[in-house]
């Protein structure tokens, strides 16, 4: 209380007789202390994690705070650290790259752009073709030891790996899943490359929609991967206890990295930047720091999908996303609809998972609908630009050459330059 009355006192000295400001920046409001202005009132310094994080943070969230403090706000993308999640995750990949450029990278992580100046060295792309390919039998031998499912190595490894949220769109995964099931099975003229989809991550106790979509990804993974029509070319695989440990071997198998969560809902990401760093090329939004990464690699190395930040702001604003409507669309109810039906479902998942449904076609918050058949568009591209392998490990390449920007040991800097300056 003394140190917000101290603070409005302040505020009002600076804004006089501007009440909506006194309201905005009190710290106690209602009767309830507000603990981010409590943490902006007692900080010099205030960051966002990405750039299109920091400027939602500015423009929106804390507009008034901004406009109070207007040097308090900067920047600092997250990190990842290199020497985890190359150095010691992909052995292989570290010593290719040291006979290639030296070992100077591994001290000063953005050396490694000069892995560009070997993006049509077809030696080189020969190996790191095959070191991917023991990275991929790694994974597919602790699934076979861990979940008893065989994996061919030689199938896209398309992954998803975070903590189970609505925002993050999972639901949007799955549904594609179950738009290639009902194709396979109904259209045969239609084909893929065959393909794995890949999900880890853990559901906070009590979100119980983020639980049911756990479920529903394992039920629909019990249906593809005991379709014998099917599953040669389709598997699906929920790895159990996703972690650190477990992430060090499923980061360098990924060929397709999956960052899909509605637009301005993502801080940053991290899992963005261990997939990159491991040459696996990226499929997403323009959300958290994947901006940063399509400016790096450029368009042609990187599938960038759905409605922007800007146009998700406003539908929030005005209220005017219609989950039903998205939902009504043939193509999108048909496959929301698997999800209860139980020819498609074993019965008592169908019946568990009505609740997930109705969430979905009446409320859908994160509007995974509204970005679906763009996203199963893309798919199909991303699918036969993965048939060329010559130009697709030359992608993998360009993402690794550009991931040094997103070592932790740049993010720290900043944060010593700009925030701690310490001696």
């Amino acid at each position: 209380e003394e140190i917000n009355r101290r603070h409005i006192e302040e505020v009002r000295r600076r804004f006089p007789n501007d009440e909506q400001m006194v309201r905005e920046l009190s710290i106690i409001e209602d009767g309830q202390v507000h603990m981010a202005r409590l943490a902006i009132v007692g900080s010099h310094s205030v960051n966002g994690v990405a750039a299109i994080h920091t400027d939602i943070l500015k423009k929106d969230t804390l507009k008034f705070f901004h406009r109070y403090y207007p040097t308090k706000f900067n920047n600092k993308t997250n990190g990842i650290t290199h020497r985890r999640w190359l150095i010691g995750a992909n052995p292989e990949l570290t010593a290719l790259i040291d006979e290639t450029i030296g070992d100077a990278w591994q001290k000063a992580p953005d050396q490694l752009s000069h892995l560009n100046d070997h993006v049509t060295d077809k030696a080189f792309l020969a190996e790191l073709s095959k070191i991917k390919r023991l990275r991929k039998v790694d994974l597919s031998d602790y699934i076979h030891a861990h979940g008893g499912i065989l994996v061919d190595p030689d199938m896209i490894f398309d992954v998803q790996v975070k903590r189970i949220h609505s925002y993050k769109r999972q639901i949007m995964n799955i549904l594609h899943i179950m738009y290639l099931y009902h194709e396979l099975k109904t259209n045969k003229r239609f084909r893929i490359p065959p393909t794995a989809r890949f999900f880890g991550g853990k559901a906070a106790p009590g979100y119980y929609i983020a639980k049911e979509t756990i479920r529903l990804i394992n039920a629909v993974a019990d249906k593809v991967n005991n379709d014998k029509a099917v599953s040669d070319m389709l598997k699906v695989v929920f790895i159990e206890n996703f972690g650190v440990s477990i992430g060090e071997i499923v980061y360098p198998a990924a060929d397709i990295s999956e960052q899909i969560s509605l637009a301005s809902k993502e801080a940053s990401g991290t899992s963005n930047m261990k997939f990159m760093l491991n040459g696996a090329v990226t499929l997403c939004t323009l959300d958290g720091a994947n901006v940063e990464i399509a400016e790096l690699v450029g368009k042609d190395d990187i599938y960038t999908f759905g409605a922007s930040s800007q146009e998700v702001e406003r539908l929030y604003a005005e209220g005017s996303y219609d989950a039903f409507a998205h939902y009504s669309r043939p193509g999108v109810k048909l496959l929301v609809d698997f999800i209860t039906n139980p020819r498609f479902m074993a019965t008592g998942d169908a019946e568990r998972l009505r609740r997930l449904h109705d969430d979905i076609v009446h409320k859908d918050w994160f509007m995974a609908l509204l970005d679906l058949e763009e996203y199963i568009q893309l798919k199909e591209r991303v699918y036969r630009d993965y048939e060329d392998r010559h130009a697709w490990i030359q992608k993998a390449l360009v993402n690794v050459a550009m991931a040094g920007t997103f070592s932790s040991d740049r993010t720290i800097a900043q944060y010593d330059e700009d925030i701690w300056h310490l001696s």
